[in-house]
C-alpha cells in the first residue's frame, strides 16, 4: 500500500475522534534526521496540526501529553531493530494511538507495533523518490493535504518526479571536488557542518553518522542562525567548515554565514543547491528537497574521505560491539 492510501486510511480513522491533531516522529541517529524535511514542511505549512519530531530515547522516557486519540505515530529504523525506536512504537501501540513505520526490512522486530509498515529504496541503485526522506515527507504531505489541504500539492509531487535526476547528477558533478575535498581534509581532526532549514538534518547526519561514527572525526552541526552566537568565535584559518547553501526561504542565513566564513577564515567547503541543480524545483517546495540533495551528495565525498583515509565506513569499535 502507498503512502497516500495509508494516509487516506488512517484519516478515516481518525475522522471518528475529530481528526489528527498531532503528528508525532520518532527516531535515532540517521532515521532521526530523515525525518527533518517532514518535521519542517509541517511546521511551515500546517495551520491546525501539531508536529513533533523525538530521539526514540526520550521519547519513551518522556512522552508528551498530547500523545492521544488524535495523534499519530511515525517512527522509522533502517533495519527495523533500533531497541529505542521499537520501545517507542510498542509505546504506541499500548496507548492505543496508529503507528507508522518506515523501515527497509519489513519483517523485522518493528513491525511487530505498527498498524502500517512503509518500506523504502536503499543501496548505490536506489530510486532518490523511493527512498526514506521522501517518503516520509510524503507522509507529512498526504496528512496535509487530507485534512487542511495543501495549496502547492501539485508542485510538490512534481518536484518528487525530479529528484532523481537532479540528484543523480548532481552526484556526478561533485566528484573531482569530493576528491580533492578528501585530500585537503584527510588529516584533520575536526570539521563542523552548518545549514539550515529543511535541509539541516544532512548537516546533522554528516556529523554524527560520518564524521564522528564513521570517520572518528571530532564534529558538530552548526545551525546557519546560531552560529552567531556562539559558535562563530572559533573560525579561524585552520578550522574547516562544510557549509550547505540551501534553496528556498533560508538560504539568507547560510548566505550570511557563509559570507564571514570568507572574511575571517579560509577552509570552507560549500554545496550550493542552487549550483548542483535544485533551482528547477519549483520555488514554493524546494525548501522540503534540500535534505535529498545533500544527504546523497555527501556520499560521494564520504567514499572519497575513507578511501583516501584508509578508514572503511564499515569501521567501528563501539557500536554493535559492545553493551551500550
Amino acid at each position: 500500500m502507498d503512502v497516500k492510501k495509508i494516509i487516506a486510511k488512517i484519516v478515516e480513522e481518525k475522522a471518528e475522534v475529530g481528526g489528527i491533531k498531532q503528528v508525532y516522529y520518532v527516531a535515532c541517529g540517521g532515521s532521526y534526521g530523515a525525518f527533518y524535511p517532514v518535521k519542517t514542511f509541517l511546521e511551515t505549512e500546517a495551520k491546525t496540526i501539531k508536529v513533533g519530531l523525538y530521539n526514540s530515547s526520550e521519547f519513551i522516557h518522556n512522552i508528551p501529553a498530547g500523545f492521544g486519540e488524535n495523534a499519530v505515530l511515525i517512527v522509522a529504523s533502517h533495519k527495523g531493530n533500533t531497541p529505542e525506536t521499537v520501545k517507542a512504537a510498542e509505546a504506541g501501540k499500548k496507548a492505543g494511538v496508529i503507528v507508522l513505520a518506515l523501515t527497509f526490512k519489513p519483517d523485522s522486530p518493528i513491525v511487530e507495533f505498527a498498524d502500517y509498515v512503509i518500506s523504502y529504496s536503499f543501496g548505490d541503485n536506489k530510486d532518490i523518490a523511493k527512498e526514506k526522506t521522501i517518503q516520509a515527507l510524503l507522509t507529512g504531505v498526504e496528512i496535509l493535504q487530507q485534512t487542511e489541504g495543501y495549496d502547492n500539492y501539485d508542485k510538490l509531487l512534481k518536484g518528487i518526479t525530479q529528484i532523481d535526476l537532479i540528484v543523480k547528477n548532481a552526484c556526478k558533478h561533485v566528484e573531482k571536488r569530493a576528491a580533492a575535498f578528501a585530500n585537503e581534509y584527510k588529516n584533520d581532526k575536526v570539521i563542523y557542518t552548518m545549514a539550515s532549514g529543511a535541509g539541516y538534518g544532512a548537516a546533522y547526519m554528516e556529523s554524527i553518522c560520518i564524521f564522528m561514527e564513521m570517520q572518528w572525526i571530532n564534529s558538530a552541526s552548526i545551525h546557519s542562525g546560531e552560529f552567531f552566537h556562539g559558535p562563530f568565535e572559533i573560525t579561524d584559518v585552520e578550522i574547516p567548515f562544510v557549509l550547505q547553501l540551501s534553496e528556498g526561504r533560508t538560504r539568507a542565513l547560510d548566505e550570511r554565514a557563509l559570507a564571514f566564513l570568507n572574511t575571517y577564515g579560509k577552509r570552507v567547503e560549500v554545496l550550493d543547491a542552487k549550483d548542483l541543480g535544485l533551482s528547477t524545483i519549483d520555488a514554493s517546495v524546494v525548501d522540503y528537497f534540500n535534505h535529498s540533495l545533500y544527504n546523497n551528495v555527501y556520499n560521494i565525498y564520504n567514499h572519497a574521505l575513507a578511501d583516501v583515509r584508509q578508514h572503511p565506513l564499515t569501521t567501528r569499535r563501539y557500536m554493535w560491539k559492545v553493551a551500550y
